[in-house]
């Protein structure tokens, strides 16, 4: 029998789990002509069918594939723990570190964090992951990715959150809002404002919960899942959007000026952090991502970020 390689195990498991090569391309971060050859030589190699193909409905394992998946799951992780311990025993910060990051705000910190942590730990190789919230918790417990920056918002028990910076709300309006010039705005300003909300799983409870505390109802124009419409809608004056970071430029992607104004009246800031398991700080690799990516956010880097209780 041909030997049995380790990428060609994790390609394979990729494969297995979404069901898809094209899915499991985007997964590991190789193109799906890479996929499909390892696939194809494992089972040459194994001299079994894994899969079966279906053109409508992808791909669907085998019952010998099946067996196979739950093994090959076992040795890689085998894999990870000895490279993880190795790592350890060397006091080395090396091997493969998948991130994700709430997609809301993952164009304005991650590839610097990433950027600067593979200069400092050149043996690491990091893979990135916008993600939704729900997405973030889901594969944190499928091991898909080992740790996310993202909010403190309905963390799971089973997870670990650890904040880095606390983030205060603001409004989002245009330069021709009734509104624009005050220093700041409180949810009894803005309750009878058309309002854009930025409408993702989690977020759009943290916002609305601003005003179901005071009794107010805001009056919601329009929903959108993407925080560049929502900027772009807001400057062209369909209502004003609540945020928590804001971009580098005052401009909304069109080029039309925005302004933020800070939402005052005892609102709970939001909580930037890291999620992850329950007991992975303990992992070398991972603890010393966070306490870069600490550095990284409170040394100042971060366009947009203004701490809780702090003025620009």
């Amino acid at each position: 029998m041909n030997r049995v390689t380790l990428r060609q195990l994790e390609y394979f498991a990729a494969v297995g789990k979404t069901g898809s090569i094209a899915r499991a391309a985007e997964l590991v971060n190789v193109s799906s002509p890479s996929i499909s050859t390892a696939i194809a030589q494992l089972e040459e190699a194994l001299g079994l069918t894994l899969f079966v193909r279906k053109r409508a409905q992808g791909l669907s394992l085998t019952q010998a594939g099946r067996q196979m998946l739950a093994q090959a799951g076992r040795v890689l992780d085998e894999a990870e723990a000895l490279n993880r311990l190795a790592g350890d025993i060397a006091g080395t910060v090396r091997g493969p570190l998948a991130v994700g990051c709430l997609l809301t705000f993952a164009q304005i910190i991650l590839p610097g964090l990433r950027r600067g942590f593979e200069s400092r730990y050149p043996d690491v190789q990091v893979r990135q992951f916008e993600l939704h919230q729900l997405e973030i918790f889901e594969r944190l417990r499928s091991a898909e990715i080992d740790v996310a920056l993202s909010y403190d918002l309905d963390i799971p028990q089973d997870l670990h959150f650890v904040p880095l910076v606390a983030l205060r709300p603001f409004a989002v309006m245009a330069r021709s809002h009734p509104l624009a010039e005050l220093p700041e705005v409180t949810v009894e300003d803005l309750k009878d404002h058309p309002m854009i909300l930025l409408d993702l799983p989690h977020s759009a409870e943290y916002f609305l919960s601003f005003f179901a505390e005071t009794g107010a109802r805001p009056k919601i124009a329009e929903r959108t899942r993407d925080m560049a419409v929502m900027r772009s809608l807001v400057a062209n004056g369909y209502g004003y959007g609540i945020a928590n970071i804001r971009p580098l430029s005052d401009r909304a992607p069109d080029g039309k000026p925005l302004v933020f104004v800070p939402l005052a009246g005892g609102v709970r800031p939001m909580q930037l952090g890291l999620v992850m398991a329950k007991g992975a700080e303990a992992l070398l690799g991972i603890r010393a991502f966070v306490a870069h990516a600490r550095d990284y956010v409170t040394a100042g880097n971060v366009p947009g970020i203004e701490p809780a209780g702090e003025r620009a």
